[in-house]
């Protein structure tokens, strides 16, 4: 009996303990949230190349050495990635902008119309008229006023010029003199004037050079400690489950690591697996591209790549500037670049989410816009970039829990996992967990 009340004492204490500690680590991190940046990318890194650092340590090499060789495969594949697509990418986005007022005037004088044609069909609801561009204007406009007064307008080509109080002379305006370009001149004059706004706004250029170095300083910063913070997280793997793991009640322990285990299993598929959509959207998306001879295809492939990272609406937006560049060219070739989206999505959804993510990972799609609107809504990018991580940790919570609290009334969807490698003990029958 006595032994029974003092391990209720324990577990009493234990209780008052982790609450208390938990209060405190909770305020901590919301104090220091404008902070906490580095932290979460670290997070992110470790989980996402842990993998492979696992691989690699298997070839008989310490942990430490296979942080090393993975980060500088990973970091001098993408430097050589970046530095052999730079100068095209480079010149197509030179191209893109030269272009994007030509695009703009193509969409508004040529498909916007035909737009309001065919919906005018469809509907049956005449179109608007075209708002016709006002009389040109001539020289001089005289204008009564109810007061008694009188509007003078005038014209392009002719301005006043007073000689005395009340006398005015309406003077035609000197043509503008076509100075032939000198580049010796031009680089003088723009030294000169260069000069001449530095000496008029000195502080103003010291503050914008102060901004510019500190936000430099502080994305270099913030690079390295990322990757310091990641390896010191996939060195200590295994010690930091091990703390976290020691603060369960003994006999909680086996069913701490199965949580561990299903939350592994939900995370490396809305992580891992999407990271990996994500490059072949971006490989599907440009072989598509190049075929049908979209302009600026590289860049647009990057796009729809990137915006993939963010689910459903990620796809929906790169979408979007997609087809319309498309238009520009040809009505068929922006209906062939759209059938090729939507085959791609439906590839992703149909084989590649559930065998790539796995269908225990998988999250219902209506708690994924959810979470998409309220980490946007609250955290803006980063929330929305995190939103779905967040839910499928929630989910995992909610399955672990319901299965220990239902037993064997527990929906078949909620299955148990295998314990994670860091776990030695077996899973324990559903009646001990």
């Amino acid at each position: 009996m006595a032994e029974i009340l003092i391990h209720r004492l324990r577990n009493r204490a234990r209780v008052v303990f982790l609450s208390i500690w938990g209060v405190v680590v909770a305020a901590v991190l919301l104090w220091a949230r404008e902070i906490l940046l580095p932290f979460i990318l670290a997070l992110v890194v470790a989980y996402v190349l842990l993998p492979a650092v696992v691989w690699v340590e298997k070839r008989r090499m310490p942990r430490w050495g296979a942080v090393i060789v993975v980060y500088v495969l990973t970091i001098g594949g993408l430097y050589i990635s970046l530095a052999a697509m730079a100068p095209r990418l480079g010149a197509e986005m030179r191209g893109l902008f030269r272009e994007l007022p030509a695009m703009a005037a193509t969409i508004r004088d040529e498909h916007v119309p035909a737009l309001r044609h065919w919906l005018s069909g469809l509907t049956g609801v005449a179109a608007p008229p075209p708002v016709e561009a006002p009389p040109p204007v001539g020289p001089m406009r005289i204008v009564p006023q109810p007061d008694g007064s009188f509007e003078v307008n005038l014209g392009p080509g002719v301005e006043f010029h007073q000689l005395s109080e009340g006398r005015w002379r309406l003077e035609p305006v000197p043509p503008a003199q076509v100075v032939p370009f000198e580049p010796g001149k031009f680089m003088s004059d723009a030294v000169s004037k260069s000069i001449t706004y530095v000496q008029r706004n000195t502080m103003e250029v010291i503050r914008l050079g102060r901004s510019i170095i500190t936000a430099v300083s502080r994305a270099i910063f913030i690079f390295f400690m990322t990757l310091m913070l990641g390896a010191y997280l996939m060195i200590t793997e295994a010690r930091i489950f091990a703390f976290f793991r020691s603060l369960v009640f003994p006999d909680a322990r086996r069913s701490f690591d199965l949580l561990v285990a299903r939350i592994d299993r939900g995370l490396s598929g809305v992580v891992r697996g999407q990271l990996f959509i994500c490059l072949v959207n971006g490989v599907l998306s440009a072989i598509g591209f190049w075929f049908f001879g979209l302009k600026y295809w590289p860049i647009l492939a990057i796009l729809a790549s990137v915006m993939s990272l963010v689910p459903i609406f990620g796809s929906i937006l790169s979408s979007v500037p997609i087809v319309t560049i498309a238009l520009t060219q040809s009505l068929g070739v922006a209906l062939e670049v759209l059938l090729w989206i939507v085959g791609i999505h439906q590839l992703e959804a149909n084989f590649l989410n559930p065998k790539i993510i796995g269908d225990q990972a998988h999250v219902h799609p209506v708690l994924v816009i959810f979470s998409l609107l309220v980490g946007e809504h609250f955290f803006g990018l980063p929330g929305a970039l995190l939103a779905v991580p967040v839910l499928s940790i929630a989910q995992s919570l909610f399955l672990h829990f319901r299965y220990i609290t239902f037993g064997d009334d527990a929906p078949a969807d909620s299955f148990l996992p295998p314990p994670p490698s860091y776990s030695v003990p077996p899973p324990p029958p559903l009646s001990e967990v």
